[in-house]
């Protein structure tokens, strides 16, 4: 684990999306965790590298199905969020 996540909280369409692909939210937060940013581009890539070190929040892009499920660790690691992009 490169960081944190501290307290993980999740809304419920992002957690219907999961149920609906059989998807434990477990395994996107590892993911997350180990530095494994998904679906987002060259910069965010390297923005969410430089944000484990400086303390910067961190979000992560997930392709489920047809859907994105995003996971957002606050800058202070007191929180990770697992939610849809129209949930945010």
């Amino acid at each position: 684990m490169k960081f944190t996540l501290g307290h993980m909280v999740a809304t419920p369409g992002a957690l219907r999306l999961l149920e609906e692909h059989g998807i434990s939210p477990i395994t996107l937060l590892s993911r997350h965790a180990q530095g494994d940013w998904g679906v987002v581009d060259e910069d965010d890539w390297k923005e969410n590298d430089l944000s484990v070190v400086r303390g910067f929040r961190i979000l992560s892009s997930y392709e489920v199905g047809s859907e994105k499920c995003w996971i957002i660790t606050e800058a202070d690691r007191s929180s990770t969020t697992l939610l849809l992009p129209s949930e945010y």
